[in-house]
Order: structure tokens, then C-alpha cells, then sequence
């Protein structure tokens, strides 16, 4: 055991290392992709991270518990008076040497002549900041890594890249399951503000200790993963190079990434210096977190804590859907001036009021899929308050289906509800939707329709790489002098124009039947069997009908 005074020293070491007591050993060679903001970033110098073994780890933690608050009262040089502004308590955290480079340079230009959007992202960021920066100073890390959401999303806790990556720090599902981030149908925690920020932030702890306490490095290997970086090292070394992150070679995201945040902290540490303006902040908290123990509706929480259910949504962005998720996490962060109110509230909320219930008669044909997707829920759900097993259900029966509160268009900030509004958004061209069918993929409908697979996604709120669903409804934009072109992808076969309407040839799929093909390109049946001199027989796969449509009506 050590002595006191051991214990002492040993705390002292903790608290300007920081960062210290996560395991080398573990893996972080994830491969991270997103962001579409500005040009470029910053770059950190090294800050030591101590790398010491484990077992001394241990030791110093257990003799840190073992001293004595008298004890340690000495090591407190100052007492600083806490400041009233946030943003000086932040600046007074920074830590990293930003050296003078043409690539830090010119991404200061880029803010220079943006202010608008520093106002923007500061706005967003106000009922974070507090908390993030509370969570860094726990690290002992660098103030300048709570600006790096700047760099990720904006501070737009529903961004969402072409590289799956979501939330504030723009995790991807892989790497946010590995830091413990639950993702289903109820809840995204890449999302959550508490639980993403605190794997964030330990993420970059454990990336700063797999190199030796350069955080430039550990920013580099945040953005592109680890072996990448490592990679990149192993080359120089081969070469004679030197191995700094200025001497790299990354991918080119990467190459502007450190630059792009060491840009940001130069500007919120001297904003008068480039002619910008940095509002104040309150320092102190904006949300506490208040424990409410089980699955609860969200708009009936909104109403408890006498917010709007748009800012609750913003202050538990991990949600997707009209209630807290049934397996938790079972807490939401409330302003804090309402929590007590919050509190009280929920107290005095009978378990049976906490989510609204209907009773639903099985009907013939019924199955649980297709009952769960009717009451936005989940089969997993259904089965679990209704005690079946497996998924069989019988005509005549009953089942209690959990539902909203409220109207579902009243929970604006749902999953469905913000896909809704990024494909309702009114765009040049004409406005074209399209239902996936097997065998669909995003790059074959894109080719089908003359537009690029990354407008395609940009447009219905996916990652290029996400999996298309059967049923799935996509929007389509078209500017006119492409719509020709979608009836040659639709039919190689095309007939000239026969008056208003074109002709084109249709190729029967798999599942397909007359009152589908009618209905899909807004026609009649009795259309298609004067068209194609049908009887009464089955359509086969392969079979190839004569269709008059018009194609700026489809929705195919």
C-alpha cells in the first residue's frame, strides 16, 4: 500500500496526464466517414498522456480513493473564481499548440467570412455545450476536442452522413456498438448527447494513449480509424520521414480534418482577431437527467415538464419513435428549471397512464408484422406485453397494442416524421416516388431514373450504403429533359410518343399481377387487357405488355 504522500503524487500525475486510465489495448480500428462542413480543420500537438502499466493504474486509483480531501487540499494552487461565461471557461481549458500552417489558414478564411454560420452552431450548440464540457474537464482533456461536434455535425444531433455515421460526433454503427450504443427500431444512442458525447470522448482518450499523447494523431485516427493512421506511420517510418500528422499521408478528409478544428479554436480563442464575434454563454447546466424507471410517451413527458415536445425531442434526440424505448435507457434530460416539476409529475403518474392502450381484434390473414407496422410498434414489443411466444396468433383474439398519446404528426422529431419532411422538401424538377421491390438496389433505381445514387439518398434522409427494405418508399426528383430518359430505363423497348402519352414495353416481375401493374403506372385493367389482348389467365415472369402512360404522372 502507499504511503499518503505516494498517494498524493500520484493524483497530482492523474490530473495533468488525463486520459490515463483507459487500456492501450484496446481496438479501435474502425473506419469512420462523414462530414460535409466546411473545408478543413485544425491541428492538436501533443499533450503526454501517461502510459503507464495497468497494475500501477490500479495502484494509483486505489491510493487517489485513499486520500483524504484534507490531504489533497494543498495541491489547489488557486482557487479560480468561476467564470459567468462558458465560452471563457472553455477557452481557459484549451491546451493544444496550434503552429502556424497554410492548412489551418486557410480554414480560418473560410470562418472569417462566416458568421452567420458560427451563430448558427453556437445556437445549436447551447444546450450542450455545459455538459460536454463538464464531461472534458472529468479527462483532463484539451477544451479544444469539445468543439470537434463543430467539425462533425454542426451540432445538429440528427446529422446523419453518406458514411451511416450519426449525432453529434458522427459515430458509425460499428464503432458505436463497440463503445456501447444501442441501436434499434426505438433508439439510436450515436444520438443520445449523454451517452455519445461520454463514448466520444473516451474514445479519443484511448486513441490518445495508442499515441503516446499526441492528440493530433488520436484526431486523425478519430476521423479515419486507427490503422489507418498507424498505416500511414509505418510508411514514413520506411521512408525516413518524419511521423508527425503533418507528415502523413491520409485520405484527403482526413488531411483537412485536424486543420478544420485547430481553425475553430484559433477563431472562439480570438474571434476579434478575424473580425467575428463570439456570443457569451451561462455557465451553468441546461438539462438534468431525470430517471423515469420505464417506457414512457413522449408527449405526455412534454406536457409534464411544461416544455414543447420539439424541445424535449432536441434534448433526447437517441429516440425514434412516440415513446422512450421499452428496454431503456429509462431517463430523459429536462431543462433543468423544469425538472423538479418534471419529477413531481411523473411521481404522481399511475404505471397504467404512463403509455395509451387499445384492444385489437385478430382479424383473418392478420399476422404480427403487419399488425405492428399498422400501430408503429414492433413485433418484439406485442409479443412481450401480450406473452406470446413465437408468432402465432388466432383470428378472434385480442391484443394490447401500446400507442401515441396524441396524433403521430404531433411527435415532429420521430424518425417518420423527419424522413417526411426531408422528402416533402420542395426541390427543383418534378416529383417522382418510387416503392422498393425485390431485387432493387439505390444505384439500379438511380440509373432507372437518370439521377446519381448520392442525390437519391441525399434526398430520402439514407446513407448510400443503407439497405433498402421491401415496401419502401422513395422521392425521386426529375428535371424534365431527364423524364425521357427514365422511359427508355423503364422500357429499352419505347415506342414513339402515341398522342399525349408514351408507349413502352413492361417486363412481368416475380409477385406481379394486372391490378399491381395498373395500379403502379396509373392505368386501368381493363386498359392493360384491351392493350395486350389478355384473358382471364396468370401473368407470367418474363412476360412483356404494351403499356400508354404518361410519365410525369408515374409513381412507379
Amino acid at each position: 500500500m502507499p504511503t499518503r504522500q505516494h498517494a498524493l503524487i500520484l493524483l497530482l500525475a492523474l490530473a495533468v496526464t488525463g486520459c490515463n486510465t483507459f487500456d492501450k489495448s484496446t481496438d479501435t480500428n474502425f473506419i469512420k466517414t462523414s462530414h460535409q462542413y466546411p473545408t478543413e480543420k485544425p491541428a492538436a500537438s501533443a499533450l503526454l498522456v501517461s502510459s503507464q502499466p495497468d497494475s500501477d493504474k490500479t495502484e494509483a486509483m486505489s491510493a487517489v480513493e485513499s486520500a483524504s480531501l484534507s490531504a489533497a487540499a494543498p495541491l489547489e494552487l488557486t482557487q479560480a473564481t468561476p467564470e459567468q461565461d462558458l465560452m471563457a471557461r472553455l477557452r481557459r481549458g484549451f491546451q493544444l499548440a496550434i503552429p502556424n500552417n497554410s492548412r489551418i489558414d486557410s480554414q480560418i478564411k473560410w470562418y472569417a467570412k462566416h458568421q452567420q454560420y458560427l451563430n448558427r452552431v453556437q445556437e445549436r450548440a447551447a444546450p450542450y455545450l455545459h455538459f460536454i464540457v463538464e464531461e472534458a474537464e472529468k479527462r483532463n482533456m484539451p477544451a479544444e476536442l469539445v468543439l470537434l461536434p463543430i467539425v462533425e455535425s454542426g451540432f445538429q444531433p440528427f446529422a446523419y452522413s453518406p458514411g451511416r455515421a450519426a449525432g453529434l460526433w458522427q459515430f458509425i454503427p460499428s464503432t458505436g456498438k463497440h463503445f456501447g450504443l444501442k441501436q434499434n427500431w426505438w433508439y439510436d444512442g450515436r444520438r443520445d448527447v449523454v451517452a455519445a458525447t461520454q463514448a466520444a470522448l473516451d474514445y479519443l482518450c484511448i486513441l490518445a494513449n495508442q499515441f503516446d499523447g499526441d492528440w493530433e494523431l488520436a484526431l486523425a485516427g478519430y476521423n479515419a480509424g486507427a490503422g489507418t493512421v498507424k498505416r500511414a506511420i509505418k510508411r514514413n517510418i520506411k521512408q525516413g520521414k518524419p511521423t508527425d500528422y503533418w507528415s502523413l499521408s491520409l485520405p484527403k478528409e482526413t488531411m483537412n480534418y485536424v486543420p478544420r478544428l485547430l481553425a475553430v479554436a484559433k477563431v472562439m480563442a480570438a474571434p476579434e482577431q478575424y473580425g467575428l464575434t463570439i456570443a457569451e454563454m451561462p455557465n451553468q447546466p441546461y438539462f438534468e437527467q431525470v430517471d423515469i424507471e420505464s417506457q414512457l410517451d413522449l408527449a405526455l413527458a412534454a406536457d409534464m415538464a411544461g416544455i414543447s415536445i420539439e424541445e424535449l425531442y432536441k434534448l433526447n434526440p437517441g429516440f425514434n419513435r412516440w415513446a422512450t424505448a421499452p428496454k431503456g435507457p429509462h431517463r430523459l434530460s429536462i431543462p433543468i428549471e423544469k425538472s423538479d416539476k418534471f419529477s413531481l409529475a411523473l411521481a404522481e403518474l399511475a404505471p397504467e397512464k404512463r403509455l395509451r392502450w387499445t384492444r385489437y381484434k385478430i382479424r383473418s390473414g392478420d399476422n404480427l408484422g403487419a399488425i405492428a407496422r399498422k400501430h408503429k410498434t414492433t413485433v418484439a414489443l406485442l409479443q412481450q406485453v401480450n406473452k406470446i411466444k413465437g408468432n402465432n396468433i388466432r383470428a378472434g383474439k385480442h391484443l394490447l397494442i401500446p400507442v401515441a398519446a396524441k396524433q403521430l404528426d404531433q411527435y415532429t422529431y420521430t424518425a417518420d416524421a423527419r424522413l417526411a419532411k426531408k422528402q416533402n422538401a420542395q426541390r427543383k424538377g418534378t416529383r417522382i416516388t418510387h416503392k422498393v421491390r425485390s431485387g432493387d438496389t439505390l444505384w439500379e433505381i438511380a440509373r432507372r431514373y437518370s439521377v446519381s445514387h448520392q442525390a437519391l439518398a441525399r434526398w430520402n434522409g439514407i446513407s448510400p450504403r443503407d439497405t433498402l427494405q421491401l415496401g419502401q418508399t422513395l422521392v425521386i426528383w426529375q428535371s424534365k429533359d431527364k423524364q425521357a430518359n427514365t422511359v427508355a430505363q423503364l422500357a429499352p423497348f419505347a415506342a414513339p410518343p402515341v398522342n399525349t402519352r408514351s408507349s413502352l414495353r413492361y417486363s412481368v416481375r416475380r409477385g406481379d399481377s394486372l391490378a399491381l401493374i395498373a395500379q403502379r403506372f396509373r392505368v386501368s385493367i381493363s386498359d392493360l387487357r384491351k392493350w395486350n389482348t389478355l384473358d382471364e389467365g396468370y401473368l407470367q415472369p418474363g412476360q412483356r405488355l404494351q403499356l400508354f402512360v404518361d410519365v410525369t404522372e408515374q409513381t412507379l
